[in-house]
C-alpha cells in the first residue's frame, strides 16, 4: 500500500480565512498544531494553564497562553488537545459554558 503524500496544494485554507483557531493544551499535539496553523496564515489562540513548562514554552514560541474558557471564547473553532484525563472537566466548566 502506498503512502499519500499531502503538500500545500492539497489544502484548501480559504474555509479557515477570517477564523480564530483556539488550540487548548500546548503539549505535544498543541504545540505542533498551534504552529502549523499560525505558519499557514491562520489566527491562533492557545488556551493553556499558567505556571507550567507548556506555558512558558508557549510564549517562547510566540504565542500569548489564555485560559481554556478565554480560548474558547474566542475561537471559531475549537481543538481539545488535552490528555484524555483533563478533557471532560475542562470542557464541562471552562469550554462549554464560553461556546
Amino acid at each position: 500500500m502506498a503512502v499519500k503524500v499531502y503538500y500545500d496544494d492539497d489544502a484548501d485554507l480559504s474555509h479557515l480565512k477570517g477564523k480564530t483557531i483556539s488550540i487548548i493544551g500546548y503539549g505535544s499535539q498543541g504545540h505542533a498544531q498551534a504552529q502549523n496553523l499560525r505558519d499557514s496564515g491562520c489566527t491562533v489562540v492557545v488556551g493553556q494553564r499558567p505556571g507550567g513548562p507548556n506555558y512558558d514554552l508557549a510564549i517562547s514560541h510566540g504565542f500569548k497562553p489564555v485560559s481554556a474558557a478565554e480560548a474558547a471564547a474566542q475561537g471559531d473553532l475549537v481543538n481539545i488537545l488535552l490528555p484524555d484525563e483533563l478533557q471532560g472537566d475542562v470542557y464541562r466548566n471552562d469550554i462549554r459554558p464560553n461556546l
